[in-house]
């Protein structure tokens, strides 16, 4: 039996089914592919921070890209292809599992906080897709994702690739002569650069992307080859062929990334070329965001023009910040004309379904990307969407604030519908205030792609249509969804359980084979002392090609189920037979018991919680959220006024407690605690509290000149509680506490 485990999703294959999946005719959308022989190979090579204008195919008149070039001459260049976001992070996230940055797991660069750069197990990526329908992927460069320990959700390894070999953490990936990277979970070092610059780490992926390939080239196979050029800072081998250019050395060396960047995509090409294999590859090239400003030695990216004709760089939600190159190249499998130009709009979230098409594999029902497969192969995708994008970002770089207008660490939403394109900017950080106090700006890209003329007050319903999809489009993380395996199982669960209670969760299996399913039989296990019924019927004689079952089972967790502690896992199972053949199929998500409601008055802080996530370190009980992050905390006190009890917490922060409809009011004095207030007069937060995820109170910015302020709220039927907290000024001197948080229980 082949096993696939990956923390919070795990599947077991068996071998019957693991046939089945090796061969690519087995999935209904691989007939195509396999009508042709062997589904195509996929390279895909994304730049981390290339501008569109830094191409010579995308109107770049100083760096030297004859490679790239040539790829655009023999195939598709994308006008209007938009990356996940305006930063690496949410970008790839978007790319690699289909969800716009409104519903992902990654929506902001991770600032120091691993944690928050961290995919989860419910995240499906175009890699596990690609490998249960029999590829062999690989992840080479950057991953830019989670912690540097291997069997843990975030590693590439875990997420759908067979082969990694990189830098994990966003951070390191700024490290072009690294002193070690990983490849899998094990940790190889190069001594020989500890404080000097002698192996170049993109050199060592440009090597091994080429071995991936010959190694690979009897069997279908994805190279997602991530190589960090032209990210700051500008470190490279040689400025040649611009050392004796008069330009300054930071301009130099960024027009020789860009130009090694594209030397290594003709080293790709000819290895294909060498081993026959480019007929039957498709080779995508695209930036991850707008073009960056840093790494110094005075470089500058006007001087380039590396946005082309776009107003706007890293960091902003203008078009120069993430409309992106993309350039799809494959002499025999596209079947466009030689240089094809595609001005339809499309976006980082598209890939994954794309990819998954042109492969022939399944994808998960709840993806925000649709297949842009037609655009590649000479047709139009109809019914397309609005586009979505957000920004809060702490960084703060001249040439992205001054296109901002200097509200550059404010949180932003932009959309683009059609050739109609709105940018809202919240009047601060926070992105939970009204509607009416965003400042809204639309455009009209078909005769204004530079966004200078403001058309909101001449078409006041097309900014307001586009308002109202931002407002939509965006879903508090964490995004629920079913949890997923490419092999057709997929289970329900609620957010949580409640001990003693009972809660239903929906187990799935869907038939993505060419031939029906029979004798299918769904099964749910759960931990010991659980109690599972099953509430619909569970045996199916036969599951038609493209057709599902479910059964649905009541669950009841113990009365004594510890709260908050452990995740307990379910175990969906699922068998039958398929062509004579008996297979079997399991998925495992994890739930989250929650304490019953409470029976009595008291204080939050000496009541368990459903889940609490913190900026720094824990959320403390009774004492302010200290300097270390856990169990260092003064006394909770805010603007001299000191309690004994509370919650002490640092933006952003979201503590949920279950009431179950129990409690009819809650209070508590809020504000920036003096622990933070006492150390710098730029600390602010807000705080807001939510009842079964509605707005019912909003304390506006709080520093320390004013606070605290007064929580007192009916709750008369709530089910969930949720306290927030956010960084109003994008500083780290946001302490914040819920001083003498009370509930009163229903009498």
């Amino acid at each position: 039996m082949t096993k696939h485990i990956t923390s919070r999703r795990q599947f077991l294959v068996g071998a019957g089914t693991a046939a089945t999946v090796a061969a690519a005719g087995a999935w209904p959308t691989a007939a195509r592919a396999a009508s042709e022989g062997r589904p195509p190979n996929i390279v895909f090579v994304l730049a981390d921070d290339l501008g569109f204008g830094e191409l010579g195919a995308y109107g770049q008149q100083k760096i030297l890209t004859p490679h790239i070039d040539s790829l655009a001459a023999e195939g598709v260049r994308f006008t209007d292809c938009y990356a996940g976001g305006p930063v690496c992070a949410p970008s790839r996230c978007s790319l690699l599992t289909g969800l716009h940055i409104g519903h992902g797991t990654v929506r902001e660069n991770p600032d120091g906080d691993l944690a928050r750069a961290s995919l989860k197990p419910e995240d499906v990526t175009f890699g596990e897709v690609l490998r249960a329908v029999g590829y062999r992927t690989a992840c080479i460069g950057k991953w830019g994702f989670g912690f540097e320990e291997p069997n843990q959700p975030s590693h590439p390894n875990e997420r759908g690739f067979d082969e990694f070999f990189g830098y994990i953490t966003h951070t390191h990936a700024h490290d072009y002569y690294p002193t070690y990277l990983f490849n899998d979970g094990d940790r190889v070092l190069y001594p020989e650069n500890e404080g000097a610059n002698v192996t170049y780490a993109p050199d060592l992926f440009m090597a091994r992307a080429l071995e991936f390939i010959e190694r690979n080239r009897d069997q279908p196979f994805l190279l997602f080859f991530n190589p960090t050029l032209p990210h700051s800072p500008h470190d490279v081998p040689s400025d040649a062929p611009y050392g004796d250019m008069p330009w300054t050395a930071g301009n130099k060396r960024h027009a020789a990334q860009i130009t090694l960047l594209d030397t290594y995509v003709g080293r790709l090409v000819e290895r294909l070329r060498e081993l026959g294999l480019d007929d039957n590859t498709i080779v995508m090239l695209a930036g991850d965001n707008g073009p960056h400003e840093e790494g110094g030695n005075k470089y500058d990216p006007d001087f380039f023009d590396a946005n082309g004709p776009l107003r706007g760089y890293k960091r902003n939600l203008y078009e120069g910040g993430i409309r992106v190159p993309m350039i799809a190249w494959s002499p025999r499998l596209l079947r466009r004309s030689a240089g094809t130009v595609c001005d339809q709009p499309w976006a980082f979230w598209d890939v994954f379904p794309t990819l998954a098409d042109f492969a022939g594999a399944p994808v998960p029902g709840h993806l925000d990307g649709r297949s842009a497969r037609a655009l590649l192969v000479g047709g139009r995708r109809e019914n397309v969407g609005p586009l979505y994008f957000y920004r809060r970002d702490k960084s703060q770089t001249s040439h992205a604030n001054a296109t901002d207008g200097g509200r550059m660490r404010n949180t932003c939403e932009a959309a683009r519908y059609g050739d109609w394109k709105a940018v809202r900017f919240a009047p601060g950080r926070d992105r939970y205030v009204d509607d009416a106090q965003w400042d809204v700006e639309l455009y009209n890209l078909a005769t204004d792609v530079g966004e200078t003329t403001n058309l909101a007050a001449r078409h006041p319903e097309v900014a307001a249509a586009l308002v109202g999809f931002m407002r939509d489009a965006w879903v508090e993380a964490p995004y629920e969804r079913p949890t997923w395996s490419p092999e057709g199982l997929a289970i329900d669960v609620p957010p949580f359980l409640v001990a003693g209670g009972s809660g239903q969760v929906v187990t799935e299996l869907s038939n993505h084979h060419d031939d029906a399913f029979v004798h299918a039989r769904l099964s749910l296990e759960a931990p010991t002392g659980w109690t599972v019924t099953p509430i619909s019927p569970l045996a199916f004689s036969t599951v038609p090609p493209g057709r599902s079952v479910r059964s649905v089972w009541k669950v009841v967790p113990p009365p004594d189920s510890e709260p908050g502690v452990d995740l307990h896992a379910l175990v969906a199972r699922a068998t039958y037979q398929y062509l004579g053949r008996p297979n079997s199929t399991a998925l495992a998500d994890l739930v989250t018991v929650a304490p019953p409601a409470p029976g009595a008055d008291g204080y939050l802080s000496d009541l368990a919680w459903i889940s609490a996530s913190n900026g720094w370190g824990p959320v403390e009980r009774d004492m302010s959220n200290g300097e270390q992050g856990a169990g260092d905390g003064a006394q909770i006190s805010i603007r001299g006024t000191t309690y004994a009890k509370g919650l002490g917490v640092h933006g952003e922060s979201v503590v949920l407690y279950y009431l179950g409809g129990m409690c009819d009011r809650f209070t508590a004095d809020v504000g920036l605690d003096d622990w933070s207030a006492l150390r710098s007069n730029a600390g602010s937060v807000a705080f807001y509290v939510f009842a079964d995820d509605r707005e019912v109170f909003s304390s506006g910015v709080l520093t320390k000149k004013n606070g605290p302020v007064r929580v007192n709220l009916p709750l008369t039927g709530v089910q969930v509680l949720k306290l927030v907290v956010t960084n109003a000024a994008g500083t780290a001197f946001d302490h914040a506490s819920w001083a003498d948080a009370y509930i009163y229980v229903r009498k």
